[in-house]
């Protein structure tokens, strides 16, 4: 299970199942969910320790379902306060670093540049001279250069430099995006994705970030300005938010070979199935493969009867395990 995560995939499937029965033995789940009873018995020991099944104790225990929002609500709250504070940090090492720059000289930290052109050519200059690593969060409405103009990636991703990119849902929704991530999935870019993104941001080999300062709701008024930090306490920040939100987010896995997939799942549908998993709507899946939502639909129904499951949730968890994505 990802860190952070209230559920891994296993456990969230056992407790749907169970609470579609209502109450249960183990092995009347086991059978359910057509999973070994050593296997079952430890997932309902820790969802029972996460307080969202009660047992009955007696010769055979019957499990049933607890109430999630009362087990759950405690954690995610916590999750939501410690997103807050890595917020926070960010703002605060800004006021910091704000405060004391006419106490020292900052020019090596911390630079300025204004306009798309310059933004634009210092993306490309930064990428073409990377050696290790660019970590990329990928907002909506890109603010200098659209994902096809990235050129400089491919050379990138050929001298062996490592690519890890977030993109926000509606990104992927966004016409002839998906082709262009595709493309660098392609060329080895590790591609994930989220509802939505904090900031946008470029990290070069843990050693430069650039990070635009106009809010999204003010890129209309002048040029966009960003700023380029060097080492330091705000671009440590800027590293451990990322990485925070890499472990979150979903893997993005897009085109393969038919012969990586097997058991009568072709390369199509794996597409197809990714962007199911990524939350893409359907509607949205169909716009982008050039096929009717009826055909999303029966190709999803498909890979369900495949996988021996009458639900999506049931099908990204058979995903995951038989590792079709």
């Amino acid at each position: 299970m990802q860190d952070g995560a209230l559920l891994d995939a296993r456990e969230e499937q056992a407790y749907r199942l169970l609470v579609g029965l209502s109450v249960a033995r183990a092995q009347d789940l086991a059978e359910v969910a057509e999973l070994p009873q050593q296997e079952i018995d430890e997932l309902l020991q820790r969802l029972q320790a996460k307080g969202l099944v009660a047992v009955s104790p007696g010769d055979e225990p019957v499990f049933r379902p607890l109430p999630p929002d009362v087990a759950l609500g405690t954690t995610l709250l916590r999750q939501q306060e410690s997103l807050e504070s890595a917020r926070k940090t960010v703002a605060s090492l800004s006021e910091e670093f704000r405060a004391s720059a006419s106490r020292r000289d900052a020019h090596h930290l911390v630079e300025v540049i204004v306009g798309a052109t310059a933004l634009r050519d210092r993306l490309r200059d930064l990428q073409e001279s990377a050696r290790e690593e660019i970590l990329w969060f990928c907002r909506a409405n890109p603010l200098a250069m659209q994902g096809a103009e990235n050129t400089e990636e491919y050379g990138a991703l050929s001298r062996g430099v490592r690519y890890r990119a977030i993109y926000e849902r509606a990104l992927l929704e966004t016409p002839g995006e998906l082709d262009t991530i595709a493309e660098g999935v392609s060329w080895g870019e590790e591609a994930r994705t989220l509802p939505s993104l904090p900031v946008r941001l470029a990290i070069v080999d843990r050693a430069t970030a650039v990070c635009p300062l106009v809010r999204d709701n003010e890129l209309g008024i002048g040029e966009p300005t960003a700023a380029v930090i060097g080492r330091g306490q705000l671009l440590d920040a800027l590293l451990a938010l990322f990485e925070s939100h890499w472990e979150a987010a979903t893997p993005v896995k897009l085109q393969a070979d038919d012969a990586e997939v097997g058991e009568g799942l072709d390369g199509s549908e794996r597409f197809l199935l990714s962007l199911m998993v990524a939350g893409v709507p359907d509607k949205s899946i169909a716009s982008q493969l050039g096929i009717s939502r009826r055909t999303v639909q029966r190709r999803l129904d498909r890979m369900m009867a495949l996988a021996g499951v009458d639900t999506r949730t049931g099908l990204a968890f058979q995903a995951a395990k038989r590792k079709w994505l």
